[in-house]
């Protein structure tokens, strides 16, 4: 398996190769203008040459085959060309005189220039002038710039007279490429250190980059090691890694509150448990006694205890039951699994089971049909917990009221209230008023009801009720229609 790099040496190549990347293309940017601007300066040059004819004209002799010059004619390497006063002078160019038929004179004792099909468009009045690139016979680079010959330009003597249509001026571009080629190595040289420090710069970059990270990997190993979830990461600036310290930190402190809140489950349940599964172990060690010692006890005691031996497990498992409900993770609110349920069933069914539960209570409901987010059998419970709650509180042959209109449902008994200074806590797990510690109960059906609620994206409250008794208030967003009608 092939082995990745460090974060660090990653970051810094990447740097490294950008500013690498930006310096060579800035060189070669550099040379491509410079060339150009050379050539541009060597091209204006050319046009601003005045090509005049030379004194070796006047001997030149031309012929079906070709011209010559006569023996007599003392020539020279440079060419002829007029200065700004009209005067032969001596310039670094080659010049060639060219007629319509391609054929080309030069001087002998200079090199020759090969002839383009540009060159002879020009010497056949195709075109005005023609400016190009050749190869020299001895190997030389020239820049070449032909143009038509002047008007009265003097005819060779000859057979066969003809007069040159065209006249070419070339001048060696060693120069120049000397000096690309000087200026190539040089750009070389100055890439190849700004390369180097710029993989330099990379490391100190990624170095100084990935500092913060170091510290935020050293706290992220030490709660790893240590699970102290009470460490936090120092936040400077309003940077990406501020925001990914902050990001953690309140991971780490809902981390804390979960496992906070996990532990004091874990001890409220202890609690409550031991009251049952102490009677439990109690009524029956009293029954297993009385049989090992062949002391049967009464018939009535026999009963009475065995009856608060059904009523303890029943007790114990609705414990049970709310724990596993509370314990179970929670739903994020937006899940794509919730489903639409018909509150007013769940309601229904709820106050169903509340009947049964207390026959002598009456119930007296109306209920408007509203289809909310969440689960029907979740509602159902919850809504059981309200209405149990109402009875608990409630007098033993009263009426509750159920109202539901318009994503709003309500439950009223007619019991003494609620204390407002015990409103706040009535929703926290375990919790129970002075008044309903003697009453049956474990203090978790409101913390079931409060959690359902908040799934479904609602809110729920208890208040006292006008005329007396508690009102328990619970908002659910939701419509009146049901999923796919018009």
């Amino acid at each position: 398996m092939k082995r990745r790099l460090p974060l660090r040496a990653r970051l810094a190549m990447m740097t490294a190769s950008a500013v690498a990347i930006a310096i060579i293309g800035a060189a070669i940017a550099c040379w491509f203008l410079t060339r150009d601007q050379l050539m541009h300066q060597m091209d204006e040059g050319l046009k601003l040459t005045r090509v005049g004819v030379g004194p070796e004209l006047s001997r030149l002799i031309y012929k079906p085959a070709g011209c010559t010059f006569e023996q007599d004619v003392t020539r020279s390497p440079a060419p002829w060309l007029l200065d700004e006063n009209n005067k032969m002078a001596r310039a670094p160019e080659i010049r060639q005189y060219l007629m319509a038929d391609g054929t080309v004179c030069t001087d002998p004792s200079s090199y020759r220039v090969p002839v383009s099909q540009a060159d002879i468009d020009v010497a056949q009045g195709k075109s005005r002038e023609a400016l190009h690139t050749a190869t020299a016979e001895d190997g030389t680079r020239v820049r070449v710039l032909t143009r038509s010959a002047p008007q009265g330009e003097l005819q060779p003597d000859g057979p066969a007279p003809m007069p040159f249509t065209a006249t070419s001026v070339a001048r060696p571009l060693t120069e120049i490429d000397e000096s690309l080629k000087n200026l190539g190595i040089l750009l070389g040289i100055v890439s190849g250190i700004g390369i180097l420090g710029a993989a330099t710069t990379g490391v100190l970059v990624a170095r100084a980059a990935l500092k913060p990270v170091d510290k935020f990997t050293d706290v992220v190993e030490h709660i790893a090691r240590t699970e102290d979830l009470d460490t936090t990461i120092p936040v400077e600036g309003k940077d990406e890694i501020a925001r990914l310290g902050t990001s953690f930190n309140a991971m780490t402190s809902a981390l804390k509150a979960s496992r906070e809140r996990q532990q004091r489950l874990i001890a409220d349940a202890g609690h409550e448990l031991r009251t049952p599964l102490t009677s439990l172990r109690t009524n029956t060690d009293l029954l297993l006694l009385s049989e090992e010692q062949n002391r049967p006890l009464p018939t009535s005691d026999k009963q009475r205890l065995l009856r608060n031996v059904r009523g303890q497990l029943r007790e114990l498992s609705g414990l049970v039951i709310d724990l596993l409900e509370l314990a179970r993770p929670d739903r994020a609110r937006n899940a794509p699994t919730s489903g639409v349920a018909a509150l007013h069933t769940a309601v229904g069914n709820a106050v169903e089971r509340a009947r049964l539960r207390g026959p002598e209570v009456e119930f007296a409901v109306d209920l408007e049909p509203w289809h909310v987010r969440g689960e029907e059998q979740e509602l159902e419970r919850a809504v059981l917990n309200l209405l149990d709650n109402a009875v608990k509180f409630g007098p033993p042959d009263g009426v509750i009221d159920v109202n539901l209109r318009d994503g709003e449902l309500t439950v009223r008994d007619h019991g003494p209230g609620i204390d407002p200074a015990d409103a706040p806590y009535v929703f926290e797990r375990f919790w129970r008023s002075t008044s309903a510690r003697a009453l049956p109960g474990s203090g978790l059906g409101l913390a079931i009801v409060a959690r359902t609620v908040a799934e479904s994206g609602g809110t729920v409250g208890l208040e006292p009720a006008e005329g007396g008794g508690t009102l328990a208030r619970v908002r659910l967003p939701g419509t009146g229609r049901a999923p796919g009608q018009a």
